[in-house]
């Protein structure tokens, strides 16, 4: 092991499949649930035009219901094939913090790809259960043929972004939270994440978005679009809560560098109108986009900002498709797109 190197693939590299956890616990969306599946259903949709997609159900039922949804919105059977089941269960619906973190092995014996298994202690224990959750790596490696490596670190997806060359994008206000990782300094988490995802350098980010119950993602907040380019949301309210943590996070990333010292292009991007249900204030953001083989997922939440985002990120993602997906009651249960998506870069797994 001490001769191999972990490589953690961008998100807009080549995808084998995207991987999703059916909804089905309620109370994530109290007295709004109903409307939840179709959105899943409609993001599978959208994503078996050009990949396959896994959904990790609970039972024969579920599996049912779900090819109902799915058989409604695919006419195409080429597509329908390529929407794939499998009896792994969940305690929630949040697969990019739960799901498998697939990676690059190279080694002595050429590349192949694992699953990091990171420990998953739902947000710092705020919602109980979660060992099925924590146990959804390790059970898609088995259904896969993958092998598994535990680093023995919490850590959800949502909570970062990588450009495939080095840089990795977090906040402090997650990944330093004592209640993820409290006997580890920012030190040993930089390690960690340099050992088992190919970092070289970490760029820290501060606090996330209101109504963001995870510790503040940066997945509702400043993602990557190209290995130089990041995209940063921000609010132009001066009188909006969110207004002075994400002017603050632009300064940060307009001041750090590159992998080789030169300055980040940021590129800004509206927030969306603030989204209320129930008098609580929801983490509505662009930025919990999808990037998938020759398209890319966008939250919408019927507004007007929501065609000038789609816009700015059509100019970030030239020759991939724009795809918007309404994401006003997916959002009630404090996640978009990119919150119940988890890639599965292209590459084989090698059995031994």
């Amino acid at each position: 092991m001490s001769e191999s190197t972990f490589i953690m693939p961008p998100e807009w590299a080549r995808h084998d499949a995207t991987w999703l956890s059916w909804p089905h616990k309620k109370e994530s969306w109290p007295g709004k649930f109903e409307p939840v599946p179709a959105v899943f259903a409609s993001i599978a949709a959208a994503l078996s035009r050009y990949e396959d997609v896994h959904i990790n159900v609970l039972d024969q039922d579920m599996e049912r219901s779900v090819k109902q949804l799915i058989d409604a919105r695919v006419p195409d059977p080429e597509c329908r094939r390529r929407i794939m089941q499998h009896r792994i269960p969940t305690d929630d619906a949040w697969c990019r913090d739960h799901g498998p973190n697939f990676v690059f092995r190279h080694g002595r014996n050429g590349t192949d790809k694992v699953i990091m298994n990171w420990e998953y202690n739902a947000w710092g224990g705020k919602y109980e259960p979660y060992d099925r959750d924590n146990a959804v790596p390790q059970m898609v490696a088995s259904l896969v043929g993958c092998e598994v490596v535990c680093p023995g670190m919490v850590l959800e997806g949502g909570a970062i972004d990588v450009n495939g060359k080095g840089l990795l994008l977090t906040t402090e206000a997650c990944l330093l939270n004592p209640n993820r990782n409290p006997s580890m300094s920012r030190k040993d988490i930089e390690r960690t994440l340099e050992k088992y995802l190919g970092i070289t350098k970490v760029l820290w980010l501060r606090e996330g978005i209101a109504g963001d119950d995870t510790d503040g993602h940066v997945d509702d907040m400043a993602r990557f679009v190209n290995e130089r380019t990041v995209v940063i949301a921000l609010e132009d309210n001066p009188d909006d809560v969110n207004y002075e943590p994400l002017q603050e996070n632009y300064r940060l990333l307009k001041s750090f560098t590159d992998q080789d010292g030169q300055p980040l292009h940021v590129v800004p991007l509206p927030m969306p109108e603030p989204v209320y249900y129930d008098n609580e204030r929801l983490p509505a953001s662009y930025a919990n986009f999808y990037i998938a083989n020759r398209q890319v997922l966008v939250p919408l939440y019927r507004c007007e900002k929501d065609a000038k985002a789609m816009d700015i990120l059509a100019s970030c993602f030239p020759g991939r498709e724009i795809v918007g997906i309404d994401c006003t009651d997916l959002v009630w249960g404090l996640g978009a797109i990119h919150c119940v998506t988890h890639e599965e870069p292209a590459g084989a797994v090698v059995s031994e």
